[in-house]
């Protein structure tokens, strides 16, 4: 595999696997054998320097009937689309021809592109935007509600792949603000996920100087108000600016956080609800890009317990994701090339 940044599949299929490849391309995984032949191929759309690529592969929750999946990467002009496509009449290839792009947000920089799409536990699409990359987010563009960078954003997918704004969305109805944002204050979510079980969303946000963190957000779909993660008033727990104070009142602050002694890139995961490893239940598994550990936690009570580091699971490798298959079983994805399986030790 070429830099595979993703891996995940439809609900419906317990036999394939879909790994995104920042290159641009999705290849198939069938019965355990890699297909040959890509599943999607848009090389010449995309472009691949800095943290640009092809990020994100999201299956509709009734990919078995309308075959509608959405994807997010940046074009050769290195600004961000979110497009929805369609499966063609052979299951193990993309019809290119039904790419409709729903989304084009302009990045000013190269870096903190976030890229993450996701279905909701209601069918709703939510997509992570970073805060448009340099350092310290000079635009202040994570907490400008005219802004989709620093976002997670929110739409409905219907069953054509046409794309709308949920009336939910705490922002619907004001005029000066863009009623796709769900949520604002991020710097580069890199994965968030919902636990199949709770609903709960675990989202992992790429620190700055010395913190990286992993906050949870509780009955997702149903709130109401926009949830704010600090950026760039916090970094982590911690007063980012202005240096001298902030007002921390509002903000969701990480459970889990840990400094840049410790790593330099977070890489979030899921918890894991499979049914292969029973003792795994309910656990949240993440990584360290640059250090390459694999660390676990519980949410239990509005905090992280449980706590561990997993050597047993330590590849030497730099983590750039992870993913669920349709069973709810682990994988762990590395930027060398390789695919990896959470199994029971034996």
């Amino acid at each position: 595999l070429s830099f595979p940044v993703l891996v995940t599949a439809p609900l419906s299929e317990t036999n394939r696997l879909y790994v995104v490849e920042k290159r641009g391309t999705i290849r198939l995984i069938k019965d355990g054998q890699l297909v040959e032949e890509p599943f999607l191929d848009i090389r010449g759309r995309v472009s691949t320097g800095s943290e640009q690529g092809l990020l994100g592969l999201a299956f509709h929750p009734d990919y078995a009937s309308n075959g509608v999946f959405v994807i997010n990467y940046t074009g050769t002009d290195g600004h961000t689309r979110v497009s929805s496509l369609k499966v063609s009449a052979n299951p193990d290839q993309a019809d290119l021809s039904t790419e409709d792009v729903f989304l084009f947000v302009e990045q000013p920089f190269e870096n903190h592109n976030g890229g993450h799409v996701t279905f909701g536990p209601f069918g709703n699409l939510f997509i992570g935007m970073g805060d448009g990359g340099s350092g310290g987010d000079p635009g202040n563009r994570a907490q400008d509600l005219s802004e989709a960078l620093g976002k997670l954003l929110r739409y409905r997918i219907d069953d054509d792949g046409n794309a709308t704004i949920p009336p939910g969305n705490p922002f619907v109805g004001n005029g000066n603000v863009l009623w796709g944002i769900w949520s604002v204050g991020l710097r580069n979510p890199w994965r968030f996920s919902f636990d199949r079980e709770t609903s709960d969303l675990y989202v992992a946000d790429v620190g700055q100087h010395r913190l990286e963190e992993v906050s949870v957000v509780t009955g997702t779909d149903g709130f109401g108000r926009a949830v704010n993660f600090g950026w760039r008033i916090t970094e982590g727990s911690e007063c980012f600016s202005p240096s001298s104070g902030c007002d921390k009142r509002g903000l969701t602050l990480p459970v889990v956080e840990y400094t840049h002694e410790d790593g330099c890139s977070i890489t979030g995961g899921h918890v894991y609800r499979g049914q292969a490893i029973q003792g795994l239940q309910g656990t949240y598994f993440y990584a360290d890009f640059c250090s390459g550990w694999i660390r676990s936690f519980r949410y239990q009570n509005g905090e992280a317990v449980d706590e561990a580091q997993w050597t047993s699971l330590f590849t030497g490798e730099n983590v750039t994701s992870f993913g669920e298959d349709a069973l709810g079983e682990l994988y762990i994805v590395v930027a060398e090339g390789r695919i990896y399986r959470i199994v029971a030790a034996e």
